[in-house]
């Protein structure tokens, strides 16, 4: 992943601010700028961001990782075992080290809304002037580049396929587990037989009931599907870091004309919202467009989230469309576009689908039927 201009964006804007390095602690921001991600960060990773020079501080165990594939030009390490542990034992030690070249008052930058508050004490208590870049980073994240598109459109396809194939076997008695599994595993065959060495990041859900599919974020479990049930199926596809999203609402048997009538609702307010965005209007106009439908057919009170979030790197990320944000949006930014409500009794009622927009519009990068037809089993 070619990272200079990142960089060079970054260390334009410290110049600026006279911010001598950066310290970059959100795992997601980490990959942005280096390339680099790791499984779990029980164990602190630190990638500073110098004038001339980016360092990443990882523990022992990630050493073979981070020397494969970040793009740093030192990789500082730290050990938990005993044998080599007097090199440094942790982190901070070796943070200390790298800016034990820079005099004090000198202003140092993190990422604040995701860097150790301990991490930033200790710095300070050097004589350091801790400042953010966060807002820089998050801000350089809203545009996505062409690598960073195509990244995307590869895991549009991938969802796409997914999605599909588990919902091919949606019938009463299979459980929310085993919708997920047959998309799995096409999806798994697939990125293989296609994408030689590449990594895959996938999220999936499917509650299901009146009961279970009222709550916008929980694991599937093994209940299985009986007639008359309504289920959210939601799935993330990550393609080599980047991601695409697309979820769709199902009904289990012949839909009542409550269900009939929510369901279209929020497929109407769904598609009023991809008509609407594009380059120029604002983030909170695209809320409200999606949000008209919704409470004209008398299910506002039910509409408890955004209509969209910002995708990327990141499941959910800046710019969300919401209905205090009036940033004005740009081509090459990308939304999940996922007006949703959930109705005690009845169920929840969501499509979602990823657009990237363009100049004169928006590209939507995930594709499954979004009518109540095509989406009742049985």
């Amino acid at each position: 992943m070619n990272v200079s201009h990142r960089l060079t964006e970054l260390r334009s804007f410290m110049e600026k601010n006279d911010i001598a390095v950066s310290i970059v602690m959100n795992p997601d921001n980490q990959f942005y700028l280096s390339g680099f991600k790791a499984i779990l960060y029980s164990r602190p990773i630190v990638l500073s961001i110098m004038e001339n020079k980016v360092d990443l501080v990882v523990p022992g165990l990630e050493e073979a990782h981070a020397k494969s594939e970040a793009n740093a030009d030192e990789i500082h390490v730290y050990y938990e075992h005993p044998e080599m542990s007097e090199q440094a034992a942790n982190h901070t030690t070796l943070v200390k080290k790298i800016l034990s070249g820079y005099s004090k008052d000198t202003r140092i930058g993190f990422d604040l809304a995701h860097a150790p508050a301990e991490l930033v004490f200790e710095v300070e208590k050097l004589g350091y002037k801790a400042v953010d870049v966060g807002r820089k980073i998050t801000e350089m994240r809203y545009i996505k580049d062409q690598d960073e598109i195509d990244l995307m459109i590869e895991a549009g396809q991938l969802v796409n396929l997914a999605v599909s194939k588990s919902l091919e076997s949606c019938k009463p008695g299979v459980t929310e587990l085993e919708i997920d599994a047959v998309g799995n595993t096409a999806l798994f065959s697939k990125t293989a037989s296609k994408h030689p060495n590449a990594t895959l990041g996938f999220f999936v859900m499917s509650p299901s009931g009146e009961k279970r599919s009222i709550m916008p974020h929980v694991f599937s479990n093994t209940r299985k599907l009986n007639v008359g049930d309504v289920m959210i199926h939601s799935r993330q596809v990550a393609f080599n870091g980047y991601r695409a999203e697309l979820e769709r609402t199902v009904i289990i048997g012949k839909p009542t004309e409550q269900q009939i009538k929510a369901f279209k609702t929020a497929q109407n307010a769904q598609q009023a919202a991809l008509e609407f965005i594009k380059p120029g209007v604002t983030a909170a106009q695209v809320d409200k467009v999606a949000r008209d439908v919704i409470e004209k057919e008398g299910f506002g009170k039910y509409a408890i989230h955004r209509v969209g979030h910002g995708i990327g790197v990141s499941e959910h990320e800046e710019p969300y469309l919401r209905f205090d944000n009036d940033l004005v949006l740009e081509d090459g930014m990308a939304f999940s576009i996922e007006p949703g409500f959930y109705i005690p009794g009845l169920g929840g009622f969501r499509h979602s689908d990823t657009v990237i927009l363009t100049p004169d519009g928006n590209k939507i990068i995930t594709e499954y039927p979004r009518d109540l037809e095509s989406l009742v089993f049985d």
